[in-house]
Formats: structure tokens, C-alpha cells, sequence
């Protein structure tokens, strides 16, 4: 059988969700929104741009581009930074926006759970348990833009791993449509059910190659009563991992956010963000730190204090600031979340997203600094992240009066090459929470092992035979 044309193709797909949910170049020159990823390192040109409001529509634009041996991409808010949610430059594929789709099905306080559909922005689902009374805890820094299905595809991390998990452990259950153009409906919202494979797992963090993600149900929290937040400075990675100790013994649970940040990341927040106030005095490294507790606050802020005078007796820490509102608490926040706008403010740089076991961070990013000193002196190193869950921004910019976009062409492969064999070294992944997509494809093939690899492509194919879910992309 003859594939329909791209005349045929486009018209059924606006007979499916409405003329005007089918974007073309032809209709809408303003389209970088959906072809232009958020680093702007890949602009891609799609075929449409089709943007279904019902789960039923987006099962029937994947039998129509099956049927016309049309590959699709999924996109949620475009937030992604792996190059993952953006169509190839061929004109060939149909972007699959569920940017519609934000209905919140249903709100269950007894069962703790949330069922939300996968194109609700972050935040906006935070909102949603919060007029419950209940926590939505999965929080990044894109909250205000990316997509909960984006978060489950690429098995979001952000500031609360250390509590709450990854975005895959918030979720029990999905809705999803597959690459044949069937619903799967796995919303039942259980913790236990031992009925043979557990399906939601292959889909999140598989980045839109095995399905689409139309629908989850969260797992929600009782709101905690007190919220404490602390900036502290340290001399040494190793004083911030004694810390993280004192603080995992005093706090146990409550404690949800443990943060750390170069001396140089913060100098480029003072450099580019200079409104943004800074309590403490520079240092080798400052740590946030916050405790969030179902105690009543003053017995919480007791216990922090204690914390941070046991600190401050061991030599773990120089210096501590205390937030005294919920505004310092969320000035702290903002310090730490306006990193990366000022990396970007500063130009170009090469980002990685690291994970090693937390009692050897600071061998890496000594053997790390060492090395990079030697290979590329003068490069400055922006290093920051979730020292809570092993999970490092280890980002390197080029030398000062350099030419930022040439040395991003010139040296990522050497500087990637570097970074990822001392993370091998030391136990640890490439990759921690930003995903695969196409910036980390081939690292993947050369890093995994073959009998990973065998089984994930045996998986894509029994998924996707025809390879038609979002190709190039992880595998």
C-alpha cells in the first residue's frame, strides 16, 4: 500500500484536532517555539506542528502518521536540555505538542494521589495540591514552563530527590498511547499491584521513543507545618559532605534540600544578577540547606539551630544564614536557580549533568579540577548541584576574553571525554537527570554495556518496530 501523501497526511490531521491545531510553515512562520530547543544548539523544521486537546486525538494522530510512515516527536514545555524534544532539520516528522492538555482529572486526598494531564505545567499542578492542602513535591528550576509529561519522560530530578525521589518515584500510574496508536490505561493510582511487568516504568524516562505520556497519577503529601532554610559557607567539598552527615543525623527525613555552589557560580549570579541578595560572604563553597518538618516550627527551628552549632564546632562550616521569612527562604532559593541564567548570561558553555556516590565527590572534582588545569588552563568551572543525591552541574566555561561558541565546537568532545572518564572512574553516570536525547546518544552506545544496550533496543523494538517514536534520540 502507497503511503498517503503529506497533502493527505496534513489534512487528516486537521480533520482529527481542527485546522487551527495544525501549525505549518505555510501558516505560521513563528514557529521556534517548538523548533528551537531551549540552549538554542538544535533548530529543528517539522512537517506541523499538531497540537491535540484529548487523549483520543492523540491516538488518532499516531495511527495517521503510522499510516503514512511519518515519524513523530513528542514535545512537553521544551525545556529539555539534551536536544531531545526537537524535531531533526529534514521537514519530514510531525511534532506532537501536548501543550493542550492540562486538565486536572481528579484529586484523591484520602489515596494521596493526582491525576493530571501530561501537558499541565509544573507549577500549575503544585497549585493543584496546594488548594488541596496537599504537596506535589517535585520542584526544578523550569517549574514555570515545563510539562509534567516532559518531567515523566525524561524522569525529571530537581531539588527534593533527596526526599521525595525522582520524578518515576512520584508517579503510580500513566495513561499512554502507544507507537501503534493504542491507549493504555494504567491509572489506577496503586502502590501495590504485582500483576506481571510494570509497564509505567519502561515509560518514564524513555523520552518519547516508546510512547506518548498523556496522563499520571502523582503521589501527593500532607503539606509540612514548617519550613527551615539555611545558606552556609565551607571551605572544602569535604567539610560539605561532613555537613550532609550532621544534617542527615539531626533531621533524618525532614530533610528535603541539601544544595551546594561553587565560589564561581555564585560570582556570576553577583556579576549578572547583582539585585539578588547575598548574605553571606564568598567562599570556596556555600551550601544550601532545608529542612521541611510536620513539627511545629519553633521545635523545627531548635533542632536546625542545633544542626548548625554542631557544624559550626566541628569545623564543618565558617559561616551560617538563618532565613527569618518565607521570602529570605525563597531569596535563597532564587540564588541558587539563577545559575544557569547566568551561565547563559555569560555565554556559551558545556554543561554536564554528573552523578557519582556522595563520599566520593570530592575525589572527582579534585581529580576533575586537576585535570581540566592541565588540559585547558584557564577554563572557570561553574559547579553546583544536589550534593544530597550525588548529583553535580559540572559545567565548564571557556577562559575569560574567549571566543565562547568556538570553544564549545572545538573542545566539548575532549572536555566531555575528561569529565565522563573520571565519573567513570569514580562509579558514577554521565547522565543524572537531564536525559539521553541527542546531545548523549553516543556517549550512551560507548558507555553502556552491551548487554544493557541489547535489551533496551530489544525493548524499542517490541515498542516501536517501525522506529517511529521521536528516532535519533537515546538509542
Amino acid at each position: 500500500m502507497t503511503p498517503p501523501s503529506n497533502d493527505a497526511l496534513l489534512a487528516t490531521l486537521r480533520g482529527i484536532v481542527g485546522s487551527a491545531q495544525v501549525l505549518t510553515s505555510t501558516d505560521d512562520d513563528g514557529l521556534d517555539a517548538y523548533h528551537l530547543d531551549w540552549r538554542k544548539r538544535w533548530r529543528g523544521r517539522s512537517l506541523a506542528v499538531v497540537r491535540p486537546g484529548a487523549t483520543a486525538e492523540v491516538a488518532a494522530v499516531l495511527r495517521a502518521c503510522r499510516a503514512a510512515g511519518v515519524s513523530v516527536v513528542p514535545q512537553g514545555g521544551n525545556t529539555g536540555l539534551v536536544g531531545g524534544g526537537v524535531p531533526d532539520d529534514s521537514g519530514t516528522q510531525v511534532l506532537l505538542s501536548l501543550s493542550r492538555m492540562q486538565a486536572l482529572r481528579a484529586i484523591d486526598p484520602a489515596n494521596l494521589t493526582m491525576t493530571v494531564e501530561a501537558g499541565c505545567i509544573l507549577q500549575k499542578a503544585q497549585g493543584h495540591a496546594e488548594s488541596a492542602g496537599l504537596l506535589l513535591p517535585l520542584s526544578l528550576a523550569s517549574e514555570g514552563s515545563c510539562t509534567l509529561g516532559g518531567n515523566l519522560a525524561t524522569n525529571a530530578g530537581g531539588t527534593q530527590v533527596l526526599r521525595y525521589g525522582n520524578a518515576r518515584e512520584l508517579c503510580l500510574g500513566l495513561e499512554v498511547v502507544t507507537a501503534d496508536g493504542e491507549v493504555w490505561d494504567g491509572l489506577a493510582g496503586l502502590r501495590k499491584d504485582n500483576t506481571g511487568y510494570d509497564l509505567r516504568h519502561l515509560f518514564v524516562g524513555s523520552e518519547g521513543t516508546l510512547g506518548v505520556i498523556t496522563a499520571a497519577v502523582m503521589r501527593l503529601y500532607p503539606r509540612p507545618k514548617s519550613r527551615l532554610t539555611a545558606l552556609a559557607t565551607t571551605g572544602s567539598l569535604e567539610q560539605a559532605v561532613a555537613l550532609l552527615q550532621i544534617a542527615q543525623r539531626h533531621a533524618d527525613a525532614t530533610l528535603t534540600g541539601f544544595e551546594v555552589m561553587n565560589r564561581f557560580s555564585l560570582e556570576l549570579v553577583r556579576r549578572h544578577f547583582p539585585q539578588l541578595p547575598q548574605p553571606l560572604e564568598p567562599a570556596p563553597w556555600t551550601a544550601l540547606l532545608e529542612i521541611s518538618d510536620s513539627q511545629d516550627a519553633e521545635a523545627a527551628r531548635q533542632r536546625f539551630e542545633r544542626l548548625l552549632e554542631e557544624a559550626l564546632e566541628q569545623g564543618c562550616i565558617d559561616n551560617a544564614a538563618v532565613a527569618e521569612s518565607i521570602a529570605q527562604s525563597q531569596a535563597m532559593w532564587h540564588l541558587r536557580e539563577s545559575i544557569s541564567l547566568a551561565q547563559a548570561e555569560e555565554g556559551l558553555n558545556i554543561k554536564h549533568d554528573i552523578s557519582v556516590p556522595v563520599s566520593r565527590i570530592p575525589e572527582f572534582v579534585r581529580r576533575t579540577d586537576a585535570a581540566l588545569a592541565v588540559s585547558h588552563p584557564g577554563v572557570r568551572l561553574v559547579n553546583f548541584g544536589h550534593l544530597g543525591d550525588g548529583n553535580l552541574h559540572y559545567n565548564v566555561q571557556c577562559p575569560v576574553g574567549g571566543d565562547a561558541a568556538a570553544f564549545l565546537r572545538q573542545e566539548e568532545p575532549a572536555i566531555n571525554r575528561l569529565v565522563f572518564d573520571a565519573v567513570a572512574a569514580c562509579g558514577g553516570s554521565f547522565s543524572a537527570e537531564h536525559g539521553i536525547g541527542a546531545l548523549k546518544r553516543d556517549e550512551l552506545a560507548e558507555r553502556k554495556s552491551p548487554v544493557a544496550l541489547g535489551l533496551m533496543r530489544a525493548i524499542k523494538q517490541a515498542l516501536d518496530p517501525q522506529g517511529r517514536m521521536n528516532p535519533g534520540r537515546m538509542l
